[in-house]
């Protein structure tokens, strides 16, 4: 593959190697022609829950990712009692993840970092790969067949990796990704499955991607989701 990415374009050629319904999803999205992306903002909305008993939280968030490196710089707001009182930051770049967060920006909720949140961080960015397509064809990346309607893909990144499948539907919109994920409870990890099934589409930079989904932890006691989410914005090489 060429290095120098700003002179790149995804061509047909980048296709060939993949399984067939990977093909057939990055055929969906229409990258097909289209410059390489190396960075990219976006911002949503939706709701978010710690557990299955705790209250729904409204959030908003802005997210910033790099292709190469892979990193990502996640900033939320959370309304409690009808008051923007919360705010979390999540981090990860070379291997190393950080999260932490603020009560009305004075009193540390958690701060937290370790081998356990940076294969999270990992996965997240993996999963969220959707949003920019084009990564998928990055030399870090490795395919897998599975069946007609799947394929397991790995991130290779720092000297570490993280797998995950992506499951992939008739007309090549991605439904689902699924993995075994680090889960933090109280300060301690439980390595759990994974889910983040995706519920609506649209367009946005000229591609066929994903608007509406949700995160689940897919636990013996019952599915657990405390994520659900909106795109409002997504923009490619940002420059402001």
């Amino acid at each position: 593959m060429q290095t120098q990415e700003e002179d790149l374009l995804v061509l047909e050629s980048m296709f060939a190697d993949l399984p067939e319904p990977v093909q057939r999803y990055m055929r969906f999205t229409g990258v097909l022609g289209t410059p390489w992306i190396k960075t990219v903002e976006l911002k949503y909305s939706g709701k978010f829950r710690q557990g299955i008993e705790r209250p729904w939280m409204p959030m908003t968030a802005r997210q910033v990712y790099t292709v190469s490196p892979p990193s990502f710089v996640w900033e939320a707001r959370f309304k409690m009692m009808g008051l923007p009182l919360l705010r979390a930051r999540d981090e990860y770049r070379l291997g190393q993840a950080h999260m932490y967060a603020k009560l009305a920006g004075l009193f540390t909720v958690f701060d937290v970092r370790g081998e356990q949140l940076n294969q999270g961080a990992m996965l997240r960015y993996l999963s969220e790969m959707i949003w920019f397509p084009i990564a998928f064809l990055g030399e870090n990346i490795t395919w897998q067949a599975v069946d007609n309607d799947s394929a397991d893909v790995e991130l290779e990144d720092a000297g570490k990796r993280v797998s995950g499948r992506l499951h992939i539907d008739d007309d090549g919109r991605p439904v689902n990704f699924t993995a075994m994920r680090y889960r933090e409870i109280e300060g301690d990890f439980s390595l759990d499955p994974w889910s983040t099934p995706i519920t609506g589409y649209g367009q946005f930079g000229g591609l066929n991607l994903p608007t509406k989904g949700q995160a689940v932890w897919n636990l013996e006691s019952g599915d657990l989701m405390y994520v659900d989410l909106k795109i409002e914005e997504l923009i490619y090489n940002p420059t402001g």
